[in-house]
């Protein structure tokens, strides 16, 4: 299990196939995606990391979030989240995640909040069907009909569906399928619609009811802000030109 990325909904557009067909697609847009912190077993119970993307003003970030991105050495970021990964799926500290994280054919689950629809009515929220709209009903085409029984037990169970607050709330879309990606404009298209309004963030991660492709990179895909970071990656035969310079 590897990490996701935080994304920017840009909207929907549509691209074309080869056979002409057109394909409705939500463009996400990811933006300075970096890792601020690491979550480890040892320490916290479980294994994560803490993405960050976009950039925030200093003077709107608290104090103590100034000391939490001082110590990542990253910009203030506008968003957080973690994700739960691997033992091995680790990446550095300020480690830039790009958008080809993702490959095109792959299934991805998609995470957002809804849009707020305010009260709404039972047709509406539940997707009643209604009374009829003749032979005898009244005033009461759009109402949502019985909601008791009779004497016993004489209340309205909770959880009935009835007239209430639609929207905003966190939902996940699964399956999606990416239809391609973009490393140097950061964007990542979806086939078909993702929840949330323009403009708010998202989470992509690997669909957990689909197979992960083999083509994929693991444990992320590293942009170049963030391929220096891991000391691993140094060459050995750095060391050799030092020793030269000080026997010098």
């Amino acid at each position: 299990m590897r990490s996701g990325l935080i994304a920017k909904k840009l909207g929907m557009t549509r691209v074309f196939a080869e056979d002409g067909t057109h394909i409705p697609v939500t463009v996400l847009a990811v933006d300075n995606c970096q890792v601020v912190a690491h979550r480890k077993t040892e320490t916290h119970g479980y294994n994560a990391m803490q993405l960050g993307v976009g950039s925030a003003k200093v003077k709107n970030v608290t104090k103590a979030m100034r000391g939490h991105f001082a110590k990542a050495e990253v910009e203030p970021k506008a968003k957080l989240a973690e994700f739960r990964i691997a033992d091995d799926a680790f990446v550095d500290v300020g480690a830039e995640l790009t958008a080809d994280h993702f490959v095109a054919d792959q299934f991805v689950d998609v995470v957002g909040t809804s849009i707020g629809k305010g009260f709404a009515g039972a047709m509406k929220r539940h997707n009643f069907g209604g009374m009829r709209a003749s032979h005898g009903v009244s005033v009461s085409h759009r109402a949502h009909g019985s909601t008791g029984q009779c004497q016993d037990p004489g209340k309205v169970f909770k959880g009935k569906k009835m007239a209430g607050h639609l929207g905003a709330a966190r939902i996940t879309t699964q399956n999606l399928k990416v239809v391609s990606t973009d490393k140097d404009r950061g964007l990542v298209l979806l086939r078909g619609a993702v929840p949330g309004s323009k403009g708010s963030w998202v989470y992509i991660a690997d669909a957990i009811k689909k197979q992960r492709p083999d083509n994929v990179p693991y444990p992320a895909a590293i942009g170049t802000a963030g391929a220096a970071a891991p000391a691993a990656e140094a060459p050995v035969e750095d060391a050799a030109p030092a020793d030269t310079a000080t026997e010098e």
